[in-house]
C-alpha cells in the first residue's frame, strides 16, 4: 500500500490531494483541495502567467496543511511525493514541483514526476481497480488528443489538433460573443437558449481520413459571421458553434475506436463537463455499442487528485524520478 501527496499548479488552478492504494486495487481520495484562480484572471480575459505563479506561491502551503487535516494524516505517514512537471506554465509548474521535490527531500521519500495529460487520460478510472484498453479524448483548454491506451504507460497518439485545442476554440469564440472568461461554461450556458442550425459552420478535417482535429477555421468562421450579422443572435451563434466542435470530436473519435477495434471510449478534460458533449457521446456510443466513461466532477478540471492517480499508477510500477529533473511547459504524451 502506498500514501501518495500530489501537487498540481499547471496554469491557473492550485490543488493538492492525498491519495491511498494498494497494488491490484482501487485508489481511494482521502483529500482533494483546488483553489481556483477564476475570478482573479477574469478581468483580463486569460490566463496572466505572472499572477498566476504568485497566486500559487500564497495558497499552496495552506492546501498541503488542509489536504493532511481532511485525510488525518501526517507529513511523516506520506510514502511518496509527487507533481506535475509539464506540459503549463514555466512559471506555475515551478511552484508546485519545488513543494513537492522539497517535501520528498526532506522526508527521504520518493518523488514521481507527473504528465499532466498523463492525469487526465487516467483520470475516469480513479475508482477502478485496472485500466482496459481503450481509446481516450482528452478536451480541454489547451489540448486535443486523441489516444490509443493500452495500459497504464502504453499509450499510442491517434491524433491531436493541428491549431487550437477545442476548449481554446470555446474560450476565443465566447470573448468574440462578449461572454465572461473563461468562455466554455458561458458558451454552453447561452447555447440551451439557441438554434444549433441557425448558422451552418464548417466541421473542420471531418472527412480527411485522419484522426487530427482543427478548428481555428470554425473559430474565424465565427468571426466573419458576427462582423456581417451584427444582429446575430448570441444564443444562436453559441449553439451552432458547439454543435460543430461536438460532431467532429464524436465522429473522429467513434471512427477511432472502429479503426482500432476499441470497445470502450473514455472523455476527459475540462470540455468533457459540457452537458451537451456527454450526451452526444452517450447517444453516438449507445447506437454503436460501445461502452463510455467520463471523468466525473471536479476530475474534469484541472485537479491534483488525477495526478495523484497517476502518480501512484507509475509508483506501484516500480517507478520513481530524480530530485534534479527539469519541468517541460511542452511535455508530450
Amino acid at each position: 500500500m502506498a500514501v501518495f501527496l500530489a501537487i498540481e499548479s499547471s496554469c491557473d488552478e492550485t490543488a493538492v490531494a492525498i491519495l491511498r492504494q494498494e497494488a491490484g486495487g482501487k485508489a481511494e481520495i482521502l483529500a482533494s483541495e483546488i483553489a481556483s484562480q477564476i475570478e482573479q484572471h477574469r478581468e483580463y480575459g486569460g490566463v496572466v502567467p505572472e499572477l498566476a505563479s504568485r497566486s500559487h506561491s500564497l495558497c499552496l502551503n495552506e492546501l498541503v496543511h488542509k489536504s493532511l487535516e481532511t485525510a488525518e494524516i501526517g507529513i511523516s505517514g506520506i510514502d511518496v511525493f509527487g507533481a506535475t512537471m509539464g506540459p503549463g506554465l514555466a512559471s506555475s509548474l515551478l511552484v508546485g514541483s519545488t513543494a513537492a521535490k522539497a517535501m520528498s527531500c526532506v522526508s527521504g521519500k520518493p518523488f514521481v514526476a507527473v504528465n499532466h495529460m498523463e492525469g487526465h487520460l487516467l483520470s475516469p478510472f480513479i475508482n477502478e481497480a485496472k485500466i482496459p484498453p481503450h481509446i481516450a479524448l482528452i478536451i480541454s483548454g489547451g489540448h486535443t488528443l486523441l489516444m490509443d491506451v493500452r495500459g497504464v504507460g502504453d499509450y499510442h497518439r491517434l491524433g491531436t489538433t493541428k491549431d487550437d485545442a477545442a476548449g481554446e476554440a470555446f474560450d476565443k469564440v465566447g470573448k468574440m460573443l462578449g461572454l465572461p472568461y473563461p468562455g466554455g461554461p458561458e458558451i454552453e450556458k447561452a447555447a440551451k437558449n439557441g438554434n444549433p442550425k441557425a448558422f451552418d459552420f464548417p466541421r473542420s478535417m471531418l472527412h480527411d481520413g485522419t484522426h487530427d482535429f482543427s478548428f481555428s477555421g470554425l473559430k474565424t468562421a465565427v468571426l466573419y459571421t458576427l462582423q456581417k450579422n451584427k444582429s446575430a443572435s448570441v444564443a444562436d451563434v453559441a449553439a451552432s458553434f458547439q454543435i460543430a466542435v461536438i460532431e467532429v470530436l464524436v465522429e473522429k473519435t467513434i471512427r477511432a475506436a472502429k479503426s482500432t477495434g476499441r470497445d470502450l471510449i473514455a472523455l476527459s478534460g475540462g470540455v468533457s463537463l459540457n452537458k451537451a458533449v456527454r450526451e452526444a457521446f452517450q447517444i453516438r456510443c449507445e447506437k454503436e455499442d460501445i461502452c463510455l466513461t467520463m471523468a466525473e466532477g471536479e476530475l474534469c478540471t484541472d485537479n491534483a487528485a488525477m495526478i495523484g492517480f497517476a502518480g501512484l499508477s507509475r509508483f506501484l510500477a516500480g517507478k520513481t524520478d530524480s530530485l534534479d529533473g527539469d519541468i517541460d511547459p511542452n511535455l508530450t504524451l
